[in-house]
């Protein structure tokens, strides 16, 4: 998709809020290249995460962002998504999380989920941390 076409995702008003969300929460050079990248067989799934996660979910009053985003740090540390994790602790981040809030999610899942998936989330974490230079040293 060039950068002068429209996306279906601009044009849809209830797409709107999940995309701001989403923006808001991983930043828009995240969300501008995961759109750019889109093409005809992954607009659908875009479509659907912004839609769903992002404007459905995320808009809830039930949760605050910040413990969505140690929800979702420990629930993708589970299912070992590397990259998604990396993600989302960027996220957490931009959301109030402080590097400490961070670890503890990490040691929370060292207990529940195994202590691999812990160690691949810490050194993941250490790296945003670095490249971030945000959270206490």
């Amino acid at each position: 998709m060039s950068k002068t076409e429209k996306s279906p995702l601009d044009d849809l008003s209830h797409l709107a809020e999940g995309l701001r969300i989403r923006r808001e929460v991983l930043g828009d050079d995240y969300v501008n290249q995961a759109l750019n990248n889109m093409d005809e067989l992954s607009q659908p799934l875009q479509e659907l995460v912004t839609e769903y996660c992002w404007g459905k979910i995320w808009t809830r009053d039930g949760l605050d962002k910040k413990t969505r985003s140690f929800l979702n740090i420990a629930m993708i540390s589970a299912l070992n998504r590397s990259h998604e994790v990396r993600v989302h602790i960027r996220g957490a981040l931009r959301n109030g999380c402080t590097q400490k809030e961070i670890v503890e999610v990490i040691l929370q899942v060292a207990i529940y989920c195994g202590v691999p998936a812990a160690i691949d989330t810490m050194r993941i974490a250490k790296d945003v941390f670095k490249e971030t230079d945000q959270g206490e040293k």
